[in-house]
């Protein structure tokens, strides 16, 4: 009699993870995505804002010498100054041709090519031979570059901030999104503290002519290290979720056009004050120290430095204090200090002191310019869904900074003229910016980390695009 086959032994049921042991795994991967993306997008901003702090320094200092150099020494620097402007105009039609592109094929691959566009630029103005040298095809081709430099960074700022932005906690998001800014303050201190070592340490009239060029060919390796981490970084786990969901806008600007008019007009209006007194307080200052006071350059620069270091240390305090309170305080209060400071500020510069500048220039971009741009990556960001986002951000951050920041040199610098180099007309300027701003943005509830906007409406002309 044959023995029993015996049954198979039974294999204990394997535990299958839970749902939060599995993200407690995933978490420090997240964590590390996260700092990243923020450190690749705060070097895009870096360079993004070194090109456009060196080339206003060197249009306040030298560009009316080496590309005007038959006109007067205020008609040379409005001159330099128009041609930095041209860089903005190109901005909003950057905006939107990048954010259309990044709301259909990712934040990533558009970003590589902005830095790009941003840094061959920035380069290429260090090898532009002077009037004296050809003529004027000088100036000709400063403004062409700068035409190509403002449609890339045109792109720029709203995929570096939104790849940070779809990246965070949503309730951490003022902070990780300031984290990014601080590439502004940066991008200005090093520019200008290598125009500062370079002042001080030349020969008299080196600067002046060559080695003002220096700055612009350093640039590249800013440029080559922001490549490298962006094509090493993940896209937007945001997008990756809409692609998969099938919902990519056809038309992205055509939706934040004519479905959010009332929010991108009042985010334009909200962007004016931070982006302008932003240059009012370099750009114009440089050139009032140096051109109506006939001051020397370097203590002005030593106080822009030091104001922004300053910065780089409080943006991220304003960020987080942004999510504690919510970020329309913060940035409506950053606005009104400025209105406030505007007297001050120019009290503290006609004084002809280090300290004077040292201190205007540390209230006005360390704390009320810092408040107000801290703020700002989220309550902006989050104005629109993510099917629109990445334009929506373009249109309001770049039709902002060229009303804002494009014109208040010239602005600046006429009206200093108007007043014979007196500031008087230039506080009505810098105050009513500022309140216009802050009006503006106290009505922008839908940036609250509590009332994000609804999702893009489909059907009647705003259909959306299957993505295979």
């Amino acid at each position: 009699m044959s023995e029993p086959a015996s049954s198979p032994q039974m294999q204990p049921p394997q535990r299958q993870p839970s749902e939060n042991q599995a993200s407690h795994e995933q978490a420090p991967k997240k964590q590390a995505s996260l700092r990243k993306v923020v450190t690749a997008s705060a070097l895009g901003t870096t360079v993004e804002y070194y090109d456009f702090t060196l080339y206003a320094t060197t249009a306040a200092l030298v560009f009316d010498k080496v590309f005007f150099p038959d006109a007067s020494p205020l008609v040379g620097t409005l001159a330099a100054f128009a041609t930095y402007f041209v860089g903005y105009l190109a901005r909003p039609l950057g905006g939107i041709i990048f954010g259309h592109y990044g709301d259909r094929i990712g934040r990533k691959n558009v970003l590589v090519t902005t830095m790009l566009m941003m840094g061959i630029g920035t380069f290429a103005i260090g090898l532009l031979p002077s009037y004296d040298s050809i003529g004027i095809a000088a100036p000709v081709l400063l403004v062409l570059i700068r035409l190509i430099q403002g449609l890339g960074m045109g792109g720029e700022y709203g995929g570096g901030v939104l790849m940070a932005l779809e990246y965070s906690p949503p309730r951490r998001q003022g902070f990780f999104t300031s984290l990014v800014h601080i590439g502004t303050p940066a991008g200005v201190l090093i520019p200008v503290g290598l125009v500062t070592l370079l002042d001080s340490t030349l020969p008299a009239s080196a600067y002046d002519e060559w080695a003002w060029r220096l700055p612009f060919l350093v640039s590249i390796l800013l440029v080559g290290v922001g490549i490298w981490m962006r094509l090493h970084i993940t896209e937007s786990p945001e997008f990756v979720k809409m692609r998969e969901d099938r919902e990519v806008q056809s038309l992205p600007v055509r939706e934040v056009i004519t479905q959010r008019t009332r929010t991108v007009v009042l985010s334009v209006l909200a962007k004016i004050a931070e982006s302008g007194l932003f240059n009012i307080y370099y750009v114009v200052a440089i050139a009032y120290v140096t051109t109506e006071l006939d001051l020397p350059k370097g203590p002005v620069l030593l106080a822009v430095l030091i104001a922004c270091a300053v910065e780089c240390l409080t943006l991220p305090l304003f960020g987080a204090l942004s999510d504690r309170i919510g970020r329309r305080k913060v940035y409506v209060t950053g606005a009104l200090f400025q209105a406030v400071l505007a007297v001050p500020f120019f009290l503290l510069l006609q004084t002809g002191e280090f300290w004077g500048y040292a201190l205007g220039m540390t209230l006005g971009l360390g704390i009320g310019h810092s408040a107000m741009y801290a703020a700002q990556g989220a309550l902006f960001s989050n104005l629109y869904p993510v099917d629109v986002r990445y334009t929506g951000l373009s249109v309001t951050q770049q039709f902002g900074a060229t009303l804002g920041g494009g014109l208040s040199p010239l602005i600046g610098t006429a009206l200093l003229s108007v007043g014979d180099g007196h500031w008087s007309w230039l506080i009505v300027y810098c105050v009513g910016v500022a309140i216009v701003s802050g009006l503006a943005a106290s009505r922008l509830h839908q940036g609250e980390v509590d009332a994000l906007p609804e999702p893009s409406p489909t059907g009647h002309g705003h259909e959306r695009t299957p993505v295979s």
